[in-house]
């Protein structure tokens, strides 16, 4: 409300002098509704000063007393309280995974592989049955399951400092099925959570389980099978200490020497740690083209037994890519090559080193690899086509006949998107293992696949 327009008006007539002696009844009247307007506009302001002063009390009042919360009661399953967390100010928190469920059946020529093994659920060349009695049979079976499902965290923060941290979770359920404390495939088919990498990085370091700096995982083939090439590729996870600047990466790891015992064929015995950490390192180069790494292994093989007491140098080469051939084919690749490395390629498939009659280890060499060719034939359908190869070098009056000579299979599939993040597939699969007699085994598989990403 705004009062000088009216009392600007009230004055102009009343300083009027000149009309004071003619003004008549009417205007007299007019005079004193205006006095009486004036008198009410007064009112009206001070009212409003009053309720402005009010208003300016009761929030002084509750800036000055404690917040309190209503107590109102909880919803069932519902948290009452605010969840908070440990995390520094302005951590980013993310998670992810896959739900997939596998189903494959499966051929062998030269005995069964033993139902729940790892043989049964994905391709592990050294699970190829070879060199059975002349009257053991192939056979084939049926499997499925959903255990190779996987579930990751992750927290990032950018510090005001600049430091970058991140630790990073990831599980899948690959913990064994066919104990008392889970389950087995007659009833249950429960499964324990199995860590797979566990690390935290602080700028250019990281610390923690995760994929060996001599692995390029980025250069593995599209696949149904949880690993498809599995006797050509390197595939370790282990404990270790990195730095990364650029394109250059290089850690300290975990040691374990895996040797055969003097004759032991196929026996596999984990030795001494030793003292000496593997030390790796390796050189990655990217662009539009796709990219090329070269990793290099130096570690120490370890015996003792008692006063048997040896050790050994353990050495290796992986190099390895994706070269882009257009929008709708790329190429992928890696050959490795080295002297006592057996557990770090085709999950070991061969040993590092072989004792001899004296306990003195013995190198074993090798040469693995694979070739990919991938192909999208629309948005929604793309088919990988590839064959993968390992050779063995062993000193047999020590090993024996009966351990993996060499190793190599061929994969082709398809897999279909109908909607993003849904992956439906299928995967045939050849895989061969031969053992130092000549003896061969052989298997055939078809691995399906439903995975949802998330």
């Amino acid at each position: 409300m705004r009062r000088r327009p009216l009392a600007a008006a009230l004055l102009v007539a009343l300083a009027l002098p000149g009309l004071a002696f003619a003004q008549t009844a009417k205007e007299k009247e007019l005079e004193t509704r205006v006095a009486e307007l004036e008198r009410m506009v007064q009112q009206l302001v001070s009212q409003q000063q009053q309720v402005q002063t009010q208003v300016t009390e009761v929030k002084a009042a509750q800036a000055a007393a404690p917040t309190a919360v209503a107590a109102t009661p909880a919803k069932p399953g519902i948290q009452s309280t605010p969840i908070s967390t440990a995390g520094n100010p302005g951590t980013r928190f993310s998670y992810g995974g896959f739900i997939k469920l596998d189903a494959s059946v499966t051929q062998t020529n030269d005995g069964d592989i033993a139902d729940g093994s790892v043989g049964r659920l994905f391709y592990v060349p050294k699970a190829i049955p070879v060199g059975g009695a002349a009257t053991r049979e192939g056979g084939s079976d049926t499997d499925m399951g959903a255990n190779f499902s996987r579930f990751w965290f992750a927290a990032d923060t950018d510090l005001e400092s600049g430091d970058k941290l991140k630790g990073y979770l990831e599980f899948d359920l690959y913990g064994g099925g066919s104990t008392a404390f889970t389950g087995s495939e007659v009833a249950t088919n429960t499964y324990a959570l199995t860590l797979r990498q566990a690390y935290v990085t602080w700028n250019k370091w990281m610390a923690g389980q995760a994929w060996s700096n001599f692995q390029d995982t980025a250069a593995l083939p599209d696949t149904v099978d949880f690993l498809g090439p599995t006797e050509g590729t390197v595939f370790v996870r282990q404990a270790q200490l990195r730095y990364t600047s650029g394109p250059w990466s290089f850690s300290i790891e975990n040691p374990e020497t895996v040797y055969t015992p003097f004759r032991g064929n196929m026996a596999q015995v984990a030795g001494d740690d030793g003292a000496v950490p593997d030390v790796t390192a390796r050189y990655t180069a990217k662009g539009d083209w796709g990219h090329f790494s070269v990793g290099a292994l130096a570690r120490q093989l370890k015996y003792q037994s008692g006063r048997v007491n040896d050790s050994n140098t353990g050495y290796g080469l992986s190099l390895s890519g994706k070269w882009n051939l257009g929008a709708k084919d790329d190429l992928r690749y890696m050959i490795t090559t080295g002297s006592g490395i057996g557990r770090y390629v085709g999950l070991a498939l061969n040993n590092d080193a072989v004792l001899d009659a004296n306990g003195d280890l013995e190198n074993i060499d090798l040469v693995s690899g694979f070739v990919g060719w991938r192909h999208a034939f629309t948005p929604k359908l793309r088919g990988n086509l590839f064959y993968s190869r390992a050779e063995y070098d062993n000193k047999t009056a020590l090993t024996g006949l009966g351990i993996t000579k060499s190793a190599q299979s061929a994969h082709i599939n398809l897999i279909y998107t109908p909607i993003p993040k849904l992956d439906v597939g299928a995967e045939y699969i050849w895989g061969q293992r031969e053992i130092e007699s000549g003896d061969r085994g052989e298997i055939n598989r078809l691995q399906t696949h439903v995975k949802y990403s998330f």
